[in-house]
């Protein structure tokens, strides 16, 4: 299982989704080092990479040790996204990364994500314009449309191929679900039918057996891991593994996920200094405790704790205790 975009090869197509505040450099490295297929950035805001300020470059730095890498793009000026995709190829993106599909009001509200997807000929423009400011692939994600009375996916996949996309993804959901109910595989399958692009399947898939479900149903070349991912940075992996052995790989041990969870949060310290980035890895902390003995004794403490030494102190010591928990 591959998906070849030009000269570039997803030789295992389980990637991790651009999730704000959480697929930052720190965690795409982590990621990325553990085996997934491909990372994708946080969404950026193609006005403020463009005005270049601090956090958009923070965002985006360093893509080119993280290659492959795709940089995730918003906008509703076409322009202005051609004008930020190629300031990305510049930095070292390995792909850039149309979102029609943030289902975010205060992104909406600027009649960017999925909001686009009301404006077919908006999209049309944006990912002509992208296509051809920059040499590298482009991709698109989308949802399944704005609501269940406009579910026009098939239609801007349609469009994304005319444009020269070179790979679709799409969030089982419609904008107006937001994240509630269950993601719908097989309803991705329009869209399959749809076009001859490599076609991403996101929403949902939480392990090696979801996963393969998830491809039967929508005839998806390969899949997208969000919100199952925060906490088990070993999890795009662990499917990797499923997918070409049908078998379901165990989570690191204990010891081993503590060793971890201190190298992401020294990792966190360097990138955005030590009172920023000790606020920050609180909900990474969170998310690594869960399942844990302790683990709500744990968040309270980290959550008010501002000595990293004192953190990483209760790592350990969680993460000693279930060590031994489990030899008992």
């Amino acid at each position: 299982m591959s998906i070849s975009l030009g000269d570039l090869v997803i030789r295992d197509p389980v990637i991790l989704a651009p999730m704000s505040g959480v697929t930052d450099l720190p965690y795409r490295r982590l990621v990325k080092r553990s085996g997934a297929g491909l990372v994708v950035s946080e969404m950026i805001a193609s006005e403020a990479m463009i005005r270049a300020t601090r956090r958009s470059l923070k965002m985006t730095s360093n893509c080119a040790e993280e290659f492959p890498m795709a940089v995730q793009l918003a906008g509703c000026e076409p322009e202005v996204m051609a004008e930020a995709a190629r300031l990305n190829a510049d930095r070292g993106a390995a792909i850039i990364d149309i979102n029609f599909g943030c289902p975010v009001k205060k992104v909406v509200n600027r009649q960017a994500g999925s909001a686009i997807m009301r404006d077919e000929g908006l999209a049309g423009r944006i990912l002509e314009a992208v296509v051809k400011a920059v040499a590298l692939p482009v991709t698109m994600k989308m949802r399944l449309g704005w609501d269940d009375a406009s579910r026009n996916a098939p239609r801007l996949a349609r469009i994304a191929e005319e444009a020269g996309v070179r790979m679709l993804t799409v969030h089982g959901r419609t904008r107006c679900q937001l994240y509630g109910g269950k993601a719908d595989w097989d309803a991705v399958r329009a869209v399959r039918e749809a076009t001859r692009l490599p076609l991403v399947v996101n929403g949902d898939i939480a392990d090696g057996p979801g996963a393969a479900e998830a491809l039967r149903r929508s005839g998806a070349d390969g899949v997208m891991i969000g919100r199952a991912a925060c906490g088990r940075p070993w999890l795009p992996a662990q499917v990797i593994d499923y997918l070409r052995h049908g078998r379901q790989a165990s989570d690191p041990s204990p010891a081993e996920r503590g060793a971890l969870v201190l190298e992401h949060y020294e990792a966190m310290l360097e990138h955005y200094g030590r009172e920023s980035g000790v606020r920050m890895a609180r909900k990474h902390l969170s998310w690594y405790a869960t399942g844990l003995r302790g683990a709500a004794g744990f968040r309270e403490a980290v959550n008010r704790e501002a000595d990293p030494a004192r953190v990483r102190a209760a790592v350990q010591r969680l993460f000693e205790g279930e060590e031994e928990a489990q030899a008992a």
